[in-house]
């Protein structure tokens, strides 16, 4: 069990304002986690996969290229791929549907249902479930799927296990009921009980999604970071207005 003063501790962290969209360093039960937000009524908060060559992205520094040098404000790795780097699930880019949404279950971590998809349009970020956002269907400016759904109104996902051994270094997003998007990834490897009670009980989010595993990076150039790795497919970030 955590103490009081780690308790606190984290608390405090995150009640510090985060100076416009940004990201800090917290401890959650003795690990260590690295957590982002945005505004979406006023961040410039998208998700890129290919560049204007029409060719996936793959990494931080190409989306920097693409946007420009000195606006990417922070970024990470958005849903899991294929190896040609194509989403696994709907995926939905500046209004354009490039993957269908996919609700059946099946292997892997983006099978067990409830997954689900983020939604970013006029301002607005929602973390759905799957079947919920099918039957909605709402217009996305961009779109994202991926899974497993970490919380889902309030709950767990009935799938983890609280002493499980599946430890992976992991990310996610999420949005709080003023609808501020928070994203976070582990810095150290965590299961997913303790990834959603990250979501849950600290970042206050009713409804989180899992983005993926081992894979898991970030880009923060306020905390001067830059995570390396083999390329990617998806990535979520906020940009700054240029001059």
């Amino acid at each position: 069990m955590k103490t009081c003063a780690a308790i606190w501790t984290t608390i405090s962290l995150l009640a510090a304002p985060v100076a416009a969209a940004g990201c800090q360093d917290i401890r959650f039960e003795n690990t260590a986690f690295t957590v982002c937000e945005a505004d979406p009524s006023s961040d410039d908060i998208r998700i890129f996969l290919n560049g204007s060559d029409d060719a996936p992205l793959g990494s931080f520094g190409s989306l920097e290229s693409f946007v420009a040098p000195n606006r990417v404000t922070w970024a990470m790795n958005g849903g899991m791929y294929h190896a040609d780097r194509s989403p696994v699930g709907h995926y939905v880019e500046n209004g354009v549907e490039a993957a269908p949404l996919i609700t059946r279950d099946g292997p892997g971590n983006f099978g067990l249902l409830p997954n689900g998809v983020l939604c970013l349009a006029s301002g607005q970020a929602r973390v759905m479930e799957s079947r919920a956002f099918g039957k909605a269907a709402p217009d996305c400016d961009f779109a994202t799927q991926s899974g497993p759904m970490l919380v889902i109104d309030g709950a767990l996902h009935p799938r983890f296990i609280e002493d499980s051994d599946s430890l992976n270094y992991r990310n996610g997003v999420g949005v709080r009921s003023d609808g501020t998007l928070v994203a976070a990834i582990s810095n150290e490897r965590v299961n997913f009980h303790q990834f959603g009670r990250l979501f849950r009980d600290v970042l206050n989010t009713p409804n989180a999604l899992f983005l993926d595993g081992t894979i898991s990076r970030l880009y923060a150039p306020n905390l001067d970071r830059h995570d390396l790795g083999l390329p990617m497919g998806p990535m979520l970030g906020v940009i700054a207005p240029g001059n």
